[in-house]
């Protein structure tokens, strides 16, 4: 499976997409905290729902180390309002259904599963700086057990 080209010390691609509310989020918006951007492949599937569903649980310690987190995929915004209400999810969930950002960031790649191929999301996390930029990025992402993985990263780039 291939992995995104972008690494840790560039300048995170911009990002403009629509929360499961249609409010438009954008980087600049969240300039001087830090964002843990994630990308997932679709809303209500066991992985992204586990994957989810610890972020949600640990984002009052995000917000102690002031970091928003962000979620990504290709579902529309009713898709994200149906995965929140039923998974009772707290964090933000962006709508790349054009898949433009996922392309931007290099995380839309041809996958295959049992004989077909096909474009889908790698998952993929980024954690991005105040400043804008790439501070790590995780690929391949095994969804359980990742969100407190992010946490402790954070913690140590931050000397916590």
């Amino acid at each position: 499976m291939a992995k995104t080209s972008l690494s840790a010390g560039e300048k995170a691609p911009d990002l403009c997409l629509p929360d499961a509310e249609g409010k438009d989020v954008s980087l600049e918006d969240l300039k001087g905290k830090w964002v843990v951007l994630y990308f997932y492949p679709k809303d209500n599937t066991s992985g992204c729902s586990i994957e989810a569903m610890e972020f949600t649980k640990l984002k009052p310690d995000f917000e102690k180390e002031g970091a928003f987190i962000l979620g990504v995929s290709k579902d529309s915004q009713k898709s994200h309002q149906r995965f929140i209400e039923k998974k009772e999810l707290g964090i933000t969930l962006l709508s790349d259904e054009d898949t433009e950002l996922q392309q931007s960031y290099d995380v839309w790649h041809l996958k295959k599963m049992a004989g077909r191929e096909y474009m889908g999301t790698v998952r993929t996390t980024f954690l991005i700086d105040p400043e804008g930029n790439i501070a790590k990025v995780w690929e391949k992402v095994k969804a359980k057990g990742h969100a407190m993985e992010v946490l402790e990263e954070l913690r140590n780039i931050k000397g916590n």
